[in-house]
């Protein structure tokens, strides 16, 4: 959801930091209230996040809003929606793949490898939507299971940003990204385990199977931090839009999440099944 850089070297001015708290104080609340309340308005608010998200990998990707892959992506997002809301996951994903098989044929030209860029960001934004979408339909635990998820990427990213700050040192990645720190780092592993073990424990599931979980979650969540900055370092970019006031795009703000959702599901899927990947992950 809403996350922050951490790390040495220029930090955003205080300005910016309001804007960022600004954002977070109307994003996440909404964000809270569209997942507790379920069903189609949590599903919706899943599909724009991902088709945003698409829109902005085109025009990284290409430099412009590429039809070729917007169309068949945005098309095979709206059938994904479709087939949660039938409770057919199976058809979902099918569905996805599909469009980024045709996006894929369908990009063509320089640089060398767009083929596979305009593949890969259908997949992208497919699982922007399915990981939190697949989370939440359990009608039983499913509001937890997200709450529990959101927590734990929110405060890996919090920790992350303010530890970093403070203690500075070695850099985790700087070929990557030039701000994180390894002290950033395990500050936002810290404030992941026990953000996620407290939501956990509060709703009496088991603590120590939830640390364990936070913990994979939160070292996930930062991985998809450092896959979204090679990906701008890739085609010089900085931020991927300015949606955001004091955030940038969407996958500025989203990329600790994307991939911290799609492994809470598969976690949820491999220990309960299928059709309850909420329960599976708060009973793991």
């Amino acid at each position: 959801m809403i996350t922050a850089s951490h790390g040495a070297g220029t930090e955003p001015g205080g300005r910016n930091l309001m804007l960022r708290a600004a954002s977070a104080a109307v994003l996440v609340p909404v964000a809270l209230v569209l997942a507790y309340a379920g069903g189609w308005p949590f599903l919706i608010l899943c599909g724009l996040g991902s088709a945003g998200i698409l829109w902005e990998w085109a025009g990284l990707v290409t430099g412009r809003s590429d039809p070729r892959i917007l169309v068949p992506g945005w098309a095979a997002l709206l059938a994904a929606l479709a087939f949660v809301a039938m409770n057919r996951p199976g058809f979902a994903v099918a569905g996805l793949a599909i469009g980024a098989v045709l996006a894929g044929m369908a990009e063509a030209g320089p640089p060398p490898g767009r083929k596979a860029w305009a593949t890969g960001g259908v997949i992208y934004a497919g699982v922007a939507f399915l990981g939190p979408a697949l989370l939440r339909r359990d009608v039983e635990f499913g509001f937890t299971a997200f709450l529990f998820l959101a927590v734990t990427v929110w405060m890996t990213d919090i920790l992350a940003y303010f530890v970093g700050r403070a203690v500075g040192g070695p850099l985790l990645w700087p070929q990557v990204s030039p701000k994180k720190t390894w002290s950033g780092a395990l500050g936002g592993l810290a404030g992941g385990v026990v953000g996620g073990t407290l939501v956990a424990y509060s709703s009496g599931a088991g603590a120590a199977g939830a640390a364990i979980v936070a913990l994979g979650l939160s070292a996930l969540s930062q991985a998809g931090d450092l896959f979204e900055s090679a990906v701008k370092r890739r085609f010089g970019a900085k931020d991927t839009g300015r949606l955001i006031p004091g955030h940038g795009g969407l996958m500025d703000r989203l990329d600790s999440f994307v991939v911290a959702a799609l492994a809470a599901v598969l976690i949820g899927v491999l220990h309960q099944g299928t059709h309850a990947p909420a329960r599976g992950l708060l009973v793991w």
